[in-house]
């Protein structure tokens, strides 16, 4: 389904993925990659699936499911997927695979690796006084929903 809905995306004028959210057996939601129509560099076909999901969920998490995916997901897409809480993922192209169509991450796989200064887009700690204050008023917060 996920391939077939990759197909399909293309055809839409989207790119060539495709994911499908299924909990005890039935399919929540499913997304197709949207970038190029939506002019977001996230909509990926993962997180249009879960933010459908958690729409008709009315969950941010989106435990017990499993995510059927036309391509290993991306790090970004792999990182939402765990913060989703989800609880396994198939997929069909491996990220070698989407490499040869000019879909490639190792760079940023590489990129993450490396100090933060060193990336080709620093990321650079500014010390602020009073950052830290909201975190406290986070940690302090009796009647906050953890996620």
């Amino acid at each position: 389904m996920a391939c077939d809905i990759a197909g399909e995306n293309i055809d839409r004028g989207g790119g060539p993925f495709g994911a499908v959210i299924v909990r005890d057996g039935k399919v929540i939601a499913t997304g197709g990659n949207s970038v190029t129509i939506d002019n977001d560099p996230t909509a990926h076909a993962e997180i249009n699936a879960i933010r459908r999901a958690c729409g008709l969920t009315h969950n941010f998490k989106l435990d017990g499911c499993v995510v059927y995916s036309s391509c290993e997901p991306c790090p970004m897409c792999l990182s939402a997927l765990y913060w989703a809480g989800v609880s396994r993922v198939y997929y069909a192209n491996t990220r070698d695979d989407a490499a040869c169509i000019d879909f490639d991450d190792l760079f940023i796989y590489q990129e993450i690796a490396k100090p933060n200064l060193n990336r080709s887009i620093p990321c650079i700690h500014v010390d602020v006084e009073h950052s830290i204050d909201h975190f406290r008023k986070w940690a302090e917060k009796a009647d906050k929903i953890e996620y």
